[in-house]
């Protein structure tokens, strides 16, 4: 089995659990459609970005500098890692 690809995107600075979704601070651009790993002390799952908001707007992608609101299929932790799977 080959090792996995991937790419730090961005880091998690909040994540509100009633609604299951993370803010990630962009280091990278990240799209709808791409799949991503995140990874913390005990965070480690893998999905696809399904939905991004900024400001409580749908967008399709967001570049490096960016906050985004992402739905996340777990929950996660501030400080926890966002990889995209190349």
């Amino acid at each position: 089995m080959s090792e996995i690809k991937k790419s730090l995107v961005g880091k998690v600075t909040h994540f509100y659990p009633k609604i299951g979704v993370a803010v990630v601070a962009l280091t990278s651009q990240l799209k709808v459609g791409d799949r991503i790993v995140i990874e913390g002390k005990v965070s480690s799952f893998e999905q696809v970005v399904e939905s991004m908001q900024i400001e409580h707007v749908n967008i399709q992608k967001a570049e490096s500098g960016q906050s985004i609101g992402m739905k996340v299929v777990k929950n996660v932790k501030e400080g926890d890692l966002v990889y995209k799977i190349e």
